[in-house]
């Protein structure tokens, strides 16, 4: 017989593990928001909305800061790596490459299921989307007119490019940029030590947003795209599931099973959060001390692949979401317009830049291959459920390539890898300090 010491040990919120904190609220928002929806609980549904606003409002918060401070740091950080080049170029190789095989699983998936055949949908009163992305508009938006309003504007990519711009300079000019990158690593480590507070409300945090997808949506809506939904959950399991295990096992020869076990934390709250930025700072944590990559490396290839490592964003959900508008509007795609989605995803990924949805990447596919932007306007209603899925493959793969290119370069922490992961809750996890400027 259990004591009552062992029974109130397990009946403690607060020593069960954070994910199943994230999927208890996952349960309390589905039956919420079935209830809200059912019986037209209004405010419930107003709470339901209000609470998962205020979270991801809390993420997005720390966004620009984190972004450029992240960035600044991990580049200037690389002067302390050894072959830092042959890293990094390895790593944005891995990126291309699994983009190019995730926009493969999605096109081959678009030419099986033929989502667009037999749906019953008009471009009539369908709008093109306000955010679109176009290439001149896309590389033109990379540098920003003034380096305040990129901040404020909160443009991902623009804080991306002067993170680049001052850690290259951080690193031409030496001692002298020591007070800078010092200042740039206490200000990172203050927005992560504050982020990872509001990380510890994602279980609130779920069940507000599930519950509001569930009240808001339902399956009405879902049904008349129905096989385009389960094609795109589809190509995004199999990416998660069968292509990256065995890429881990082939390549990296590691455990898949492993590596998921210490990695699911970080993919739960990608799935419910829907913002890789926002998951930044626990897919970092995830990555060196639970599968054992070494910080230096980390936290350059990390904060890289948030703003940049899209195989569900990018690569499954563009590819399927060409084929879908070209069928509801008749138009025949040949093997020159499948190349062209395939370079779309692959070159262009940085255009979803690790926020909430994947609008812009698509707008920007649609328009390469000449489909109506109005196409996409169709898709905005179930966005939300459908980023939930894309952004969990996201941040999995932003943790798998650094695994394969460190375990290739041979300065994986084998040892932590293979060490059962200790619970979110000890000082184990709590934010990594930046190495320090040398």
């Amino acid at each position: 017989m259990s004591s009552p010491i062992s029974r109130a040990r397990v009946l403690n919120p607060a020593r069960w593990s954070f994910g199943v904190q994230i999927l208890l609220g996952l349960v309390v928002g589905i039956v919420a928001g079935f209830i809200a929806r059912t019986w037209d609980v209004v405010w419930l549904t107003s709470t339901l909305k209000q609470v998962g606003g205020l979270f991801v409002q809390l993420l997005k918060l720390a966004v620009p800061p984190l972004v450029f401070t992240a960035v600044l740091v991990s580049v200037a950080g690389l002067r302390h790596v050894t072959n830092a080049a042959r890293l990094a170029g390895r790593t944005l190789l891995w990126f291309l490459g699994t983009s190019l095989i995730a926009v493969a699983v999605g096109i081959a998936l678009g030419l099986i299921t033929n989502p667009g055949h037999g749906v019953n949908l008009s471009l009539t009163g369908a709008t093109a989307p306000d955010t679109k992305g176009g290439w001149t508009d896309f590389l033109t938006g990379i540098i920003p007119t003034n380096v305040v309003g990129a901040f404020t504007g909160g443009n991902v990519l623009q804080l991306v490019f002067l993170g680049l711009v001052f850690g290259v300079a951080a690193i031409k000019l030496g001692e002298a940029a020591k007070p800078v990158l010092t200042l740039a690593e206490s200000v990172l480590q203050l927005v992560q030590k504050a982020l990872w507070w509001v990380i510890r409300l994602a279980p609130i945090g779920t069940a507000g947003l599930i519950g509001k997808a569930v009240a808001t949506y339902g399956w009405d809506l879902l049904r008349p795209l129905a096989t385009f939904t389960v094609a795109v959950y589809a190509g995004c399991l199999i990416v998660l599931l069968v292509v990256y295990p065995v890429l881990l096992r082939v390549v990296g020869g590691v455990s898949p099973i492993r590596f998921y076990a210490k990695a699911w934390p970080a993919i739960e709250l990608a799935f419910v959060s829907r913002s890789s930025i926002g998951t930044m700072p626990l897919t970092q944590r995830m990555t060196t001390e639970r599968l054992g990559v070494p910080g230096e490396y980390a936290s350059f290839a990390v904060p890289f692949g948030a703003t940049t490592k899209m195989d569900g964003c990018a690569a499954v959900y563009p590819a399927l979401a060409a084929i879908f508008v070209a069928q509801i509007t008749g138009t025949e795609l040949g093997i020159r317009d499948y190349l062209l989605i395939a370079f779309v995803s692959v070159v262009g990924s940085a255009a979803t830049a690790g926020l909430t949805g994947a609008i812009v990447m698509l707008t920007l596919t649609l328009s390469t291959l000449g489909l109506p932007l109005a196409g996409a306007g169709l898709l905005l209603a179930i966005d939300p459920i459908l980023d939930m899925i894309r952004t969990a493959t996201n941040v999995a793969g932003q943790m798998v390539v650094p695994v394969l290119v460190a375990r290739r370069e041979g300065i994986l922490d084998q040892e932590a890898f293979d060490r059962p992961p200790a619970s979110l809750t000890t000082r184990e996890t709590e934010p990594q300090a930046v190495p320090a400027a040398a």
